[in-house]
This record gives C-alpha cells, sequence and structure tokens, in this order.
C-alpha cells in the first residue's frame, strides 16, 4: 500500500462531505481507516532543544512503558481497524526493548502500513534488519541538523556519526528490503539555509522520502524562537533547488513552496480528529475506552461514533474545523 498516494487523494477530495461519507461507509463495514499512533515507552535518549524533552518538569510526568501482556491487549482491540501503525509519535521508539514484537503484532493483525519514527541514533544495522524482516515499510527519521556542528548542537546527546551510519545500513539493505526511508527535517532561522548542501551530506539512494517543515510551538523547549519571518524571501529558491535535485532521485518532497502556504487552511485536516488514534502506556484514543476489557468496535458502538460520522457529512466546515494547528504540506510524487 502507498500511503502517500491515498494522502494525495485525501487532498485532492475537496469535499469533505464526501471525506465523511467515506468515513462512514469503512466504519460501517468494518474496514482500516485509522491512523494508530502508538508510544510504547515513554523516554527519550536524546533532549533536541526544539522537543520538549528539554522541559525537565515535563519529562517528569512522562512515565512508563507497555509490558507484553498489555501490548497484546492493545493489538487486539485496535489493530484490526489501523490503516497504518505509526510507532513512535512523541517518544523514541527505540528505547523499547520489544520493539521488534510491536511490528510483529501490526503484521499478525494485517496492518497494511507500519512505520517507525525515530531519531535513528540506536539503529544499528542488525537491529534495522530485525524490524524489516518482522515487516517494517518505513523508517521516518528526526533531523534537525544538516552538519555535523549543527545536528549535534540542535539534538543535544546525539551523535552525527551514528547518525549516519543508520543511512549507510539503508543503503545497503535497501538491496535486499522492500521499505522506506523518510527524512524529517525541522528548520528555524538558525539551521534553514544550510538545506543548499543537504545532498552533499546524505546519500540519495539511501532514503525515499524528505519532509521540510518549520519549527513549532509544542512546549517550553530549549530552542524558543519561531519567528521564521526573515526567511520569506529566500525560501522559495532553496526549496525550488531542494525539489529539482529530488526529481532527478525520485524522492517525494514534502514541503509548501512558499512560507504563506503554510498559513493557508487545509481542509484535509477536517477529518484528523476522526482517524487520527493515540495510544501510549497513559493514554488511549479517547477518555472511557476501557482498553484491556474492550474493542474498538464496541466501545464505538457505546459512544454512537457512526452516528457522529454520519451527522458530520452534512455540518458545515465551520463547524467541523479542527482545533489541530495540521501544517499544509504540498505532496509532490515524481
Amino acid at each position: 500500500m502507498n500511503i502517500y498516494k491515498l494522502l494525495q487523494l485525501n487532498r485532492k477530495i475537496k469535499s469533505h462531505r464526501i471525506k465523511f461519507l467515506g468515513l462512514y461507509l469503512l466504519h460501517k463495514f468494518n474496514k482500516r481507516y485509522l491512523a494508530v499512533n502508538l508510544d510504547p515507552v515513554m523516554a527519550c535518549n536524546l533532549r533536541c532543544k526544539m522537543c520538549y524533552f528539554t522541559d525537565a518538569d515535563y519529562v517528569k510526568t512522562l512515565k512508563g512503558q507497555f509490558n507484553d501482556e498489555d501490548l497484546e491487549l492493545v493489538a487486539k482491540s485496535i489493530f484490526k481497524r489501523a490503516l497504518k501503525l505509526q510507532i513512535g509519535c512523541g517518544t523514541e521508539p527505540t528505547l523499547y526493548k520489544n520493539l521488534v514484537k510491536v511490528v510483529e503484532l501490526g503484521k499478525q493483525y494485517k496492518v497494511p502500513y507500519i512505520s517507525i519514527t525515530t531519531n535513528a541514533n540506536l539503529l544499528a544495522e542488525d537491529k534495522i534488519e530485525a524490524l524489516l524482516k518482522a515487516g517494517l515499510n518505513e523508517f521516518t527519521i528526526s533531523l534537525h541538523g544538516v552538519t555535523k556542528e549543527s545536528y549535534e548542537s540542535f539534538m543535544k546527546k546525539a551523535s552525527y556519526e551514528k547518525f549516519h551510519n543508520a543511512f549507510k545500513a539503508f543503503a545497503k539493505l535497501k538491496k535486499h528490503y522492500d521499505f522506506k526511508v523518510r527524512i524529517n527535517y525541522t528548520f528555524n532561522k538558525d539551521n534553514f539555509y544550510e538545506l543548499k548542501d543537504f545532498f552533499n551530506h546524505f546519500n540519495a539512494e539511501s532514503f525515499d522520502i524528505l519532509q521540510i517543515r518549520p519549527i513549532q510551538k509544542i512546549g517550553n523547549t530549549e530552542y524558543n524562537d519561531f519567528d521564521i519571518s526573515i526567511l520569506t524571501d529566500d525560501y522559495p529558491q532553496l526549496i525550488h533547488s531542494i525539489r529539482e535535485t529530488c526529481k532527478q532521485n525520485s524522492i517525494v518532497l514534502l514541503a509548501p513552496n512558499s512560507l504563506s502556504e503554510l498559513t493557508n487552511d487545509n481542509q484535509s485536516s477536517l477529518i484528523f480528529d476522526y482517524t487520527f488514534c493515540y495510544i501510549s502506556p497513559n493514554k488511549f484514543w479517547k477518555e472511557g475506552f476501557k482498553w484491556r476489557e474492550q474493542t474498538f468496535n464496541e466501545y464505538s458502538t457505546e459512544i454512537g461514533w457512526s452516528k457522529q460520522l454520519f451527522s458530520n457529512i452534512f455540518k458545515s466546515k465551520k463547524e467541523l474545523k479542527t482545533l489541530s494547528n495540521r501544517l499544509n504540506y504540498e505532496i509532490e510524487f515524481n
């Protein structure tokens, strides 16, 4: 399954009524439509300056991990309705000792697309291969700097060498396994311009998707300069250059053509709250879901989820506008 083609289709369908009709039918006929985002352990090995893990008080609240029994119950309760399983949403999944088991459970319940979001510093070649053998489809890699100096400054406690060793392993294993590697580059006014040298530092054969996204306020972070207006004039030219290089190397680029596009209303986000399902040792989708005892189908019947999806077909966009601050990315396929 090509998850990016589905995302592109979602953006092409402008009518929110059609989208909610589709969700309603998928739900009624017991089909998959959920994006399950699972944090199996509430910890991280790095202290990235643009991340809430630099807030010592907040980190103290992030405790716990799934034991084997609960992990099985998580899978049993909701994986049958998952279109995508994203492992690692706000923490570092490679710290979880049973990470391969999570992927295996996803495959056991026939989840079409399984991805891991990681900083890659703990991804040795043998661990990467074990995840691929278990059925992983994609590695999504967080990156905050192109050069060693910038990378290790923004991603405190990280090793530039270990990071690149993971990409060397990706390039090697791509000859034997079918999987994707996606880089998520978060930029600010201090690390943006080094993107012009991106392909001098990263082998185009080691990754498939490049997402370039601006800094966002996600808590009390060490780096807190969120004003990127100074980049407005230079942004289009630099992105155009990267886009051309991506085309030459058959790499999917996820990035707006201009910073002004980031303020546009993204209608695809209207269904976000109805497809996104976050799970951690401390939270499971909606409050009241007794996931150790109930399945998704049982709880959704209890709360009238089907009726809610159906009623949304007839609501206005204004009524449905989500509170989530979803970025408006242009997806270009080569």
